[in-house]
């Protein structure tokens, strides 16, 4: 069966990336860590890593989202992944302290930039452009007018 998996491309800190991911994510899965490897798993979502060193970064370019729902989780992911050296960024995007980018949206946002009046849909728009992490009751706020 064919499938496809991220490569994460690390510096030298593969162990300590796996343990923080598996801190961050309940259900995380690890199963191979070594100095210079590793395979896990979060929410279902496989990852391979390598420690490659320091010849490719990470960037915006590739990033994963976390759909969620509540406020509480949203604000769970953000601190989590922002801890320790990560950086908040706009529109509900980060860099963890890895570098590597996340989005943490929740499915309001979703639901209000697919509405079909466009005029409540540009409204949640501005609003989010103003925020880093995502507030759903100033999502709720706009939208409703």
């Amino acid at each position: 069966m064919t499938s496809i998996t991220p490569f994460l491309w690390f510096d030298n800190n593969v162990p300590e990336a796996v343990a923080f991911y598996k801190s961050v994510f309940p259900n995380a899965k690890v199963e191979t860590v070594s100095d210079f490897m590793a395979v896990f798993e979060l929410e279902g979502q496989r990852f391979n890593a390598l420690n490659g060193g320091p010849q490719y970064r990470f960037n915006e370019a590739v990033s994963f989202f976390i759909s969620v729902e509540t406020q509480g989780e949203v604000d769970y992911f953000w601190s989590r992944l922002t801890a320790d050296g990560g950086e908040e960024s706009r529109c509900g995007w980060l860099k963890d302290k890895f570098g590597l980018s996340w989005q943490v949206i929740p499915s309001a946002l979703s639901r209000y930039l697919g509405d079909p009046d466009r005029t409540r849909a540009n409204r949640v728009i501005q609003a989010m452009m103003q925020m880093k992490k995502i507030v759903i009751a100033d999502l709720d706020r706009a939208y409703a007018g």
